[in-house]
């Protein structure tokens, strides 16, 4: 039985990762350094733009756990206890060995075929592309770079992206950014929205200190330390700058220094850190 602990607390452990990372899998994506910006014409033509870095987390820290998951090492017999219950230890006999190994082999085809569900399970949240190929990353590029709007994007490595993004018209529609093909969905850094009313909330969850990792981190760690892992994991942090230009009213917004007046209208910009306290938001009133 010895034999089994360790695989059985890795899988489990991982399992709950991806389990956990599947269930939101939406949060995939995460900003590092960046400009954004929003320019709002009154009468509802806009300008929006990000240059900067995008982390896709599943891409690095969860394909580095389900490949962890994945190395488990060789059979290794365990010894048994005496009888007595006082934890006193004895060499195995050959039956009991026997049990030993075909518990583990057992273990082992359950974990390979949990491995391959999680897989499957990954694949269909990128839309085909299997997140632990070395090609993924490059696959999920090419497909952004098929898409309007996006100008640049580069993979650096371990899932980070250096990407820039601009896309012009007329806003009567609601403005998600940013948007995947195939994805099923994914978490927005920037969302436009239209009320009946002609006015326009602003919110950018993305650009929230919690859009940066936060929940990998909590899980990640839970799953190093059940393995005695102490080490913390390495996420991404958010650094840059969120801005609003507009020659429309600016009805509510949660910047420090409010609207300030610019050649072409009025500004509003927000700094996004980790000492950020809330995601950016407005309510801004077009023409009727």
């Amino acid at each position: 039985m010895g034999a089994a602990i360790l695989p059985l607390r890795r899988s489990a452990a991982w399992g709950l990762l991806l389990a956990l990372g599947l269930t939101l899998a939406a949060c995939m994506l995460a900003p590092g350094k960046f400009a954004s910006e929003l320019d709002l014409r009154k009468t509802g033509m806009f300008r929006f733009s990000y240059t900067g870095e995008i982390h896709v987390l599943a891409l690095s820290k969860l394909a580095e756990a389900m490949n962890r998951g994945s190395a488990e090492g060789p059979f290794t017999p365990k010894p048994c206890l005496e009888p007595d219950g006082g934890g006193t230890t004895r060499k195995c006999s050959a039956e009991e060995l026997a049990g030993q190994k075909l518990e583990w082999e057992q273990q082992q085809r359950s974990a390979a075929q949990r491995r391959t569900r999680d897989n499957e399970s990954m694949k269909a949240m990128f839309g085909g592309i299997d997140p632990t190929s070395p090609r993924a990353a490059e696959e999920l590029a090419a497909r952004l770079r098929r898409q309007a709007g996006w100008r640049r994007v580069v993979h650096r490595g371990d899932g980070l992206f250096d990407v820039e993004f601009v896309i012009e018209g007329r806003l009567d529609h609601d403005l998600t950014f940013p948007t995947i093909e195939r994805f099923p969905s994914a978490n927005p850094f920037v969302q436009v929205m239209r009320r009946a009313d002609g006015t326009l909330r602003i919110d950018a969850p993305g650009f929230a200190p919690a859009a940066a990792g936060e929940p990998y981190r909590g899980w990640m760690q839970a799953a190093a330390l059940s393995e005695g892992d102490q080490r913390a994991p390495q996420l991404p942090e958010v650094d840059g700058t969120f801005a609003i230009v507009t020659d429309a009213e600016v009805l509510a917004n949660n910047t420090d220094e409010g609207p300030q007046s610019i050649t072409t209208g009025k500004r509003l910009e927000w700094k996004v850190n980790a000492r950020s306290q809330a995601a950016p938001t407005a309510l801004i009133r077009l023409l009727p």
